[in-house]
């Protein structure tokens, strides 16, 4: 495991803050300008695909910019592609503000997620640096705690600011917000990968010694299934309760808000239990009740059961999500620790990069309440299979591993 500089004190929740108001790129990103998106949508004449794919550009950027950010603060260090990133960031999302056209916000909205990677790649990179295991688990859970205050207060304030500055002002406001993040990840985040454990060489072969996991390669499959179900979320809600259920962009924003609580509120527990009941099985349970909420989501919208069943549960599904997702993290990364960007890349990319491409196709022939839980259902479905005929065994497997060596280390020097 690479660790931090010894010569660096480092206090773990400051750490946590400073890395969790990184991780935050991804959901302000989205979450900001959300509320807006029907006024973008009129505005630049428009349709609602094309406006949701505003959303999948950026992430887009989000998922490519990771396979580029991660093996770079292998090799350079965490801080110098953190703060380059950050920097464009700021820049970038003022191109977006005064865009003319629909062509030219998708190209800047690309370039804004490409910069922006850095935060959430080096977020979790750093965190492995510092821990690992249990105690990875519960600084990740940290992270989510302070990172969801994007998801609660974005949307929010984004629904309050939509009529009085509009989505170009929303951009404006990304910009100093890049800017504020610049300042204190300059002055407030430690270089935890020292020189002594940087590598040198390319970044062909950390992607290979990553990707010959098989187990690894599991977690990546299924994370590509949680990203196609969440990225439709939140492309396809704010049309949902705007349009279909005819809330205004004021409770909306309280909807969305209410739902990031419980992801904070899951990840807590998640916290407090993961020591007792172990990463793996809050892993596997949580992803089998993400479905089973899917599926319960579905049948809701099937037999028309209104607002109110389908709010409660998505509160479920963003609960258990809060629980499940740490861990996930953490036990992809368990193998990894001597290259933790290259493999935190991946893991954005995966989330990243196949939801923008699957959640505008599901919503061309209009988003609407079938179209979002059908796809999430089956996604989320799709994931808990794969942890329980995949992964599970995979995670079997290396604790077997590990116990046998641990034996092996016991038996006195000249015993056969």
């Amino acid at each position: 495991m690479a660790a931090a500089d010894p010569a660096v004190p480092v206090s773990l929740r400051r750490v946590a803050v400073v890395l969790g108001l990184l991780e935050m790129f991804g959901p302000i990103s989205m979450d900001l300008y959300m509320p807006a998106l029907p006024q973008l949508a009129t505005d630049l004449g428009t349709s609602e695909s094309l406006a949701q794919a505003t959303m999948s550009a950026c992430m887009l950027g989000l998922a490519l910019g990771q396979l580029a950010v991660g093996p770079l603060s292998d090799r350079f260090g965490r801080r110098k592609p953190l703060l380059t990133g950050v920097a464009l960031f700021a820049v970038l999302s003022l191109v977006c503000a005064v865009t003319p056209s629909i062509e030219l916000l998708l190209a800047a909205r690309f370039f804004q997620g490409l910069c922006g990677s850095a935060g959430i790649v080096i977020a979790l990179a750093v965190a492995r640096d510092l821990t690992q295991g249990v105690d990875l688990v519960r600084l990740l859970a940290m992270l989510t705690m302070v990172g969801a205050i994007a998801p609660i207060v974005a949307p929010v304030v984004g629904g309050q600011l939509a009529p009085y500055i509009g989505w170009r002002g929303i951009f404006a406001v990304l910009a100093g917000i890049g800017v504020a993040l610049f300042v204190l990840a300059l002055t407030s985040l430690p270089e935890s990968l020292p020189p002594g454990a940087r590598h040198v060489k390319g970044s062909g072969r950390q992607f290979g010694a990553v990707l010959r996991d098989k187990l690894f390669l599991g977690f990546l499959v299924v994370g590509a299934c949680g990203g196609v179900a969440f990225f439709t979320y939140l492309a396809s809600i704010s049309f949902v309760l705007q349009e279909s259920f005819s809330l205004s962009p004021q409770w909306f924003s309280v909807c969305f808000a209410a739902n990031a609580v419980m992801s904070i509120i899951g990840a807590q527990i998640n916290r407090v239990v993961v020591r007792r009941a172990g990463p793996e099985r809050m892993y596997t349970v949580g992803t089998v009740i993400t479905a089973l909420a899917a599926v319960a989501m579905l049948v809701t919208v099937l037999v028309g059961g209104g607002l109110v069943p389908l709010l409660i549960a998505l509160a479920l599904l963003m609960l258990v999500g809060g629980v499940t997702q740490g861990n996930g993290s953490a036990l992809a990364l368990a193998d990894h620790g001597e290259r933790a960007g290259t493999a935190a890349a991946l893991l954005g990319t995966t989330s990243f990069a196949v939801g923008p491409l699957v959640a505008p196709l599901v919503s061309l022939g209009g988003t609407t309440p079938l179209t979002m839980s059908l796809t999430m259902a089956v996604a989320y479905t799709a994931a808990a299979t794969l942890v329980l005929v995949a992964v599970l065994p995979g995670l079997r497997r290396r604790s077997r591993r590990v116990v046998d060596v641990e034996k092996l280390e016991v038996v006195p020097p000249g015993v056969v």
